[in-house]
């Protein structure tokens, strides 16, 4: 098996390109059946976010698997491939876990060191688990990932300074005007993004801010955090002429402004500049209004540089976590070696186990007078001395797995010890649970490698880490 990730994200991909690959949340369950349905594909998770789509998965053949993403991704978004192919990067094995790494440490994102990715990408995950998309590979990748980014933020600065996609319209703001004293803000959404811009806001001296969502409650909701005014989508085009600076982040489908709208309120503000961030993906607010007289309107490829100062400090804790990446990186290599061993390792207690328990009916059978205390101390010692005989072999095996001649070794192991029958017995049983709960057997590490294990092949189908 083999792990790829292919997407795009700010740095190969603008946002006009960006905001055509969006998925919306109802839809998300369906795409990653489709995904998951396509060739070849074994488990599959979908992160997206304003500044990257990326469809991760656990495939058979790597190269070919590519070629179906890209068939998914061309049908689900009706695109013809010649129009996104150049935007697109794929990574392999290793160098596909250490981008996932890298992307829920933030190192990835445009304002590096942010912690909006860590719940993106975990909810994304959570998704995935829901919908039965994920197994054994991802289940345990995605839990790594998260453990990583958390150990990442709290055992390193990186978060100290403030540095957000939010914080930089603030900041593009503040190069605008100056100070905000005097000024008024509308934002519009009343999700996460928007709430951190109007803590920014309030924390550089903004006192008045229009707080605009289709859901009215929820604007509610937050503009009673900051003192805010809520108001309404129709309420908002009507206070348009009472506002200096706008900064939307929505996840509507369409545009919440259009040029005809922002034409009829510039005409009412008598030639005073309004200016428009947008940091919505797709795009909130029409391209077309950067045409209107007096409107300077900024979209999020924007942002990108603007916090450098804080960003240097952020660059030095990155380095930090780097060397997380590296090791975590090594305790998955590890742990991959071992788990095309681990039905080898299972068959063998199990034979064993079996054994015992057939000597024991036995002696129960030959010494019918032997009471509770004394078959309890019996089935004690021979179970320690069943255990003392399978600790050497499991050790050794384990270790077998990452030798250059594993598939051999592991061949002349289940030999060795006539597992044969139990490893099938095994496989039927799961192939039966399978059918009877619908999971599907690639989800699961024996059925994955099967009897012949090629541990050895599995392992060195991943590449060694490179930055």
């Amino acid at each position: 098996m083999h792990i790829i990730v292919v997407g795009l994200n700010y740095r190969t991909a603008p946002v006009e390109v960006r905001e055509r690959f969006t998925f919306s949340e109802k839809d998300m369950p369906k795409a990653l059946k489709q995904l998951q349905q396509t060739k070849s594909i074994m488990e599959c998770v979908i992160v997206a976010t304003c500044n990257r789509t990326e469809l991760y998965a656990v495939v058979d053949r790597p190269h070919l698997c590519g070629h179906y993403i890209r068939n998914f991704m061309e049908q689900w978004f009706n695109l013809p491939r010649q129009q996104f192919t150049t935007d697109l990067y794929m990574y392999e094995d290793e160098k596909a876990i250490d981008h996932l790494f890298r992307v829920t440490c933030g190192l990835d994102s445009m304002v590096i060191g942010e912690t909006q990715i860590l719940g993106q990408v975990k909810q994304a995950f959570s998704l995935a688990q829901e919908h039965k998309t994920t197994g054994t590979l991802f289940n345990a990748i995605f839990k790594q990932a998260v453990t990583l980014a958390k150990k990442a933020h709290s055992e390193t600065s990186i978060g100290e300074s403030a540095v957000s996609v939010s914080y930089a319209a603030v900041e593009l703001g503040k190069r605008i005007f100056g100070q905000f004293n005097g000024k008024t803000v509308m934002i519009i959404g009343a999700g996460k993004m928007s709430e951190l811009t109007a803590k920014h806001l309030y924390a550089n001296g903004v006192k008045r801010v229009f707080v605009v969502n289709r859901t009215y409650d929820r604007a509610v909701q937050l503009a009673d955090k900051f003192n805010g005014i809520p108001l309404s989508m129709i309420d908002a085009i009507q206070k348009l002429p009472e506002t200096d600076i706008v900064i939307s982040s929505t996840g509507s489908d369409g545009y919440v402004l259009t040029r005809e709208q922002m034409a009829t309120a510039m005409h009412k503000r008598k030639s005073r500049p309004l200016f428009m961030i947008d940091i919505a993906v797709p795009r909130d607010l029409d391209p077309a209004i950067a045409s209107v007289e007096n409107v300077f309107l900024y979209d999020i490829d924007d942002l990108e540089g603007i916090v450098e100062s804080n960003l240097d400090q952020r660059r030095t804790e990155a380095a930090k976590i780097e060397v997380f990446i590296t090791e975590e990186i090594l305790a998955y290599r590890q742990w991959y070696k071992t788990l095309g061993v681990a039905p080898l390792i299972r068959a063998l207690q199990d034979k064993a186990a079996s054994i015992h328990q057939e000597t024991m009916d036995s002696l129960t059978n030959k010494l019918p007078d032997l009471g509770e205390r004394e078959m309890k101390i019996i089935r004690k010692l021979t179970k320690s001395i069943v255990n003392q005989m399978l600790s050497d072999p499991i050790v050794r095996v384990k270790e077998l797995a990452g030798e250059k001649h594993a598939d051999e070794a592991m061949d002349m192991f289940v030999k060795i010890f006539a597992l044969e029958e139990t490893l099938e017995q095994a496989k039927e049983d799961k192939r039966k649970t399978a059918v009877l709960t619908e999971a599907p057997l690639a989800a699961d590490s024996s059925s994955t490698f099967g009897i012949g294990l090629n541990a050895q092949t599995a392992a060195g189908s991943i590449a060694a880490v490179t930055r």
